[in-house]
């Protein structure tokens, strides 16, 4: 399933309604590739124009979603954790981890499956 947030509204998109572009179709190419462990997590690809990135977002156990960031023009993949209310500093999200564009969408599916694993957001 997609989601698309606009204005703050958020909707669900499916066939035809779904945007194609590049973003999009990497998006839901590495999603199409995490394992099992992922998939059951709740992962749907986002379209949030009013944080300006598409990306693949995880329902975890911690506090908020993590989401994969597509990258922009030059810029890394972003592993960012979204909070529902902001923390003491006053933040809505906290970057967990980048990693470059120089992998295949394969290897962007695991290298994101091992670290939510590994670091207790996947159970």
């Amino acid at each position: 399933m997609e989601l698309k947030i606009s204005d703050g509204i958020v909707r669900g998109v499916r066939g035809a309604d779904a945007p194609m572009t590049e973003l999009a179709i990497r998006a839901r190419t590495i999603a199409n590739l995490l394992p099992l462990l992922c998939t059951r997590a709740g992962a749907k690809i986002v379209h949030n124009s009013d944080r300006n990135y598409t990306g693949i977002r995880f329902e975890t156990k911690a506090v908020g979603p993590v989401v994969l960031e597509m990258p922009m023009s030059e810029e890394p993949y972003r592993l960012v954790q979204e909070f529902i209310e902001p923390d003491e500093a006053g933040r809505m999200e906290v970057e967990l981890r980048r990693f470059p564009q120089i992998y295949r969408p394969q290897g962007v599916a695991h290298i994101t499956a091992e670290f939510l694993r590994s670091n207790g957001f996947l159970r």
